[in-house]
């Protein structure tokens, strides 16, 4: 959201993104109350644990809430096979998996100016003189993407109904410094969207389109202010001696 890249004026244009996003994954994100797509491997076990696929998370030059949660994402195969993003908002970081797991790639993104965890009900379709500053949230939860276009360009939609999308770094209102604050090592000023996601566009180009390329996804948002378990009600941590059985079976 925020200039034109940032939200949606016609839903039309993205019925055909909306029939991909219902048909795949054999998995719709599931809602409570008003609250973000919370994730949910529907009772699914692991069958089995694959040390192998995450044996090399450890070594990753990356936060540890991320290093959990894509350990929690390959134990569990909550990703169902799929290409996968986490967006760790406290961090104001992107990273990129594959399908089998392996990190494609990360870097440094633009975020909601707000800190907050869920989207104002309506937002969508509010203009934006109406929207707040502190209604600039960046959802948390689970969310299946899928490549479209907003009026003009294309993007990766993250949550539809809020206009939420993951896109290159737009720089329409120069007084908002995108192109400075992207680069930037202080998580601070990487707050500024109304809610969508801003990457460098040579990363957009060269990591997310390629993933996303023809198929479904699933962007895992972390919350900034919510507890990881209050977002992720199945997630737990594969280093934890009393995670869940049925992830051991």
């Amino acid at each position: 959201m925020g200039h034109w890249h940032d939200r949606i004026a016609a839903r039309t244009a993205m019925a055909f993104c909306l029939g991909v996003i219902a048909a795949s994954l054999f998995l719709s994100p599931v809602r409570a109350d008003d609250s973000p797509a919370a994730a949910s491997p529907s009772g699914i076990a692991s069958g089995t644990d694959h040390p192998a696929r995450h044996a090399g998370i450890a070594s990753w030059i990356a936060p540890d809430e991320v290093k959990k949660m894509a350990g929690w994402v390959l134990d569990s195969g909550d990703n169902r096979g799929a290409p996968f993003v986490i967006v760790d908002k406290s961090e104001a970081k992107v990273f990129v998996f594959g399908k089998s797991g392996e990190m494609l790639g990360n870097t440094w993104a633009l975020v909601g100016l707000a800190q907050g965890d869920d989207s104002v009900p309506g937002i969508g379709t509010m203009p934006l003189a109406q929207i707040t500053p502190d209604m600039r949230t960046t959802p948390a939860g689970r969310f299946v993407a899928s490549m479209g276009h907003d009026l003009k360009l294309d993007v990766l939609w993250v949550d539809y109904p809020t206009a939420v999308s993951l896109h290159r770094v737009i720089n329409t209102n120069p007084a908002e410094r995108r192109l400075e604050r992207i680069v930037s090592k202080v998580p601070a000023e990487h707050r500024i969207s109304y809610g969508c996601i801003n990457v460098p566009a040579q990363f957009f180009d060269s990591v997310v389109v390629p993933a996303f390329k023809g198929t479904s996804g699933i962007v895992y948002i972390l919350p900034d202010v919510k507890d990881l378990r209050a977002v992720f009600p199945a997630y737990y941590d594969i280093d934890d001696p009393g995670k869940p059985q049925a992830a051991l079976n």
